[in-house]
């Protein structure tokens, strides 16, 4: 226990407790930073005059720039510009979903054969028209 005690006393003014280092202490300031307002002004617009609450700050633009988009936004190019229209990724999900579906032709699913089907009756008829077309000329 008394060996400890040297011990404690050096701890003492490291971690505070020392009056030296109370004193040193200032106190926390209790009132808020005056508030910052940053405005844009067009034209012949007055700036609004600063209070003690409050620092305005104006930047003045030409009459001509009051109703356009930023010059930051304005000539932005878009990183997502589809490849595609709509129509086509419309055409191409239906096609890659229909798979497994009735009229599919595919082994997949519970109306894929009925598709086959159709695909073959299809491809018959065409045949037909094109050996009478043939042999009309």
């Amino acid at each position: 226990m008394k060996a400890l005690l040297p011990l404690a006393l050096l701890l003492l003014p490291i971690l505070g407790a020392s009056p030296a280092i109370a004193a040193e202490r200032k106190p926390i300031d209790a009132s808020p930073p005056p508030r910052v307002a940053t405005l844009v002004v067009y034209g012949d617009d007055p700036c609004p005059r600063s209070s003690d609450e409050e620092i305005v700050v104006c930047a003045r633009q030409p009459e001509s720039e009051r109703y356009r988009i930023p010059k930051e936004l304005r000539n932005k190019r878009k990183t997502d510009i589809p490849s595609q229209s709509w129509a086509s990724r419309v055409r191409t999900l239906d096609m890659v979903s229909k798979r497994g579906l009735p009229n599919s032709c595919s082994p997949e699913g519970s109306g894929g054969q009925t598709g086959c089907m159709r695909q073959f009756l299809e491809a018959a008829r065409a045949e037909r028209e094109a050996a009478k077309a043939e042999a009309e000329q």
